[in-house]
């Protein structure tokens, strides 16, 4: 069934009143339009007051993030640094024990090798040949300035000196003589 112009103009202007209707209903009265024009004006004005602080704000931020960031970073270093003196340690442990353990198997060969007791016993013998030469030779050093001061006139010339006979009749040996230059 198809409508017929006049129906078709009445219901459009049926529309058009009820969406007059309904906008009125929704638009805004005066007073109403001032309250959200000053709600809408004091939220810009504190967007540029936070627009403002801003920076100071964003900077403390930045600055609380650098400083954790610095913390974080010293701290992972550190658990890092730790970890690899750990891994570190234990490999140096490991090392110096098979370096202990090759430093014995070679003392052992080196001591079979070189005859063992024989050669012990042969080093003891030359170290005490050694310390018998140097105490003899400390021994007659001694002896023989004993043998000097008891005997003078017979060491003196051998010892390098000279003896020299007073006017009274004593003498003495001179070993240290200053001659005039000539």
């Amino acid at each position: 069934m198809s409508k017929d112009p006049f129906q078709i103009l009445a219901d459009e202007l049926t529309l058009i009143r009820k969406d007059m209707d309904q906008l009125q209903r929704t638009s805004l009265n005066k007073d109403e339009a001032k309250t959200l024009n000053q709600a809408v004006m004091g939220a810009v004005l504190r967007m540029a007051k936070a627009t403002e602080d801003a920076p100071g704000e964003i900077q403390e931020a930045l600055e609380a993030d650098r400083d954790q960031m610095a913390r974080s970073a010293t701290q992972a270093a550190t658990r890092a640094a730790e970890s690899a003196m750990a891994g570190i340690r234990h490999d140096l442990d490991n090392e110096r024990a098979k370096l202990s353990q090759a430093a014995g198997e070679a003392r052992r060969e080196a001591w079979r090798w070189f005859g063992g007791f024989w050669v012990w016993l042969a080093s003891m013998l030359a170290t005490g040949a050694i310390i018998g030469a140097l105490a003899m030779a400390w021994i007659v050093g001694r002896g023989d300035a004993r043998e000097f001061g008891q005997f003078p006139s017979i060491y003196c010339g051998t010892a390098g000196g000279q003896v020299v006979e007073q006017d009274n009749g004593s003498s003495y040996c001179a070993v240290w003589i200053n001659r005039p230059d000539q």
